[in-house]
């Protein structure tokens, strides 16, 4: 599945107050999602010594596509593709990391 495949997929799911006028909504579920990947993280650390158990990274995968989803819908939201944010933020990284060398 590409970005543009995965959009349209989720897009079709998206179902919240005022949907493509509405920027706060999946900003906030974004950031409740990553809040769930950090915990889950922070437990691998507190729980099992930093190891990543086969249970865990079922959770990790199933969180991490809660975050793409989010990401997807703020994307929506402002009119933009996954493929124009990964590639603008593919070519910011690239300047930076030239300055640094």
């Amino acid at each position: 599945m590409n970005f543009e495949e995965y959009q349209s997929e989720a897009r079709s799911t998206a179902l919240y107050p005022r949907r493509m006028e509405n920027l706060e909504y999946p900003t906030l579920g974004l950031a409740g999602e990553a809040g769930e990947v950090a915990n889950i993280v922070k437990k691998i650390q507190r729980d099992h010594g930093g190891v990543i158990t086969d249970e865990t990274r079922l959770k990790l995968k199933d969180e991490l596509g809660d975050v793409l989803w989010y990401i997807s819908a703020c994307a929506d939201e402002l009119g933009l593709t996954l493929a124009e944010v990964a590639e603008y933020n593919v070519q910011k990284l690239a300047k930076r990391h030239n300055r640094a060398a």
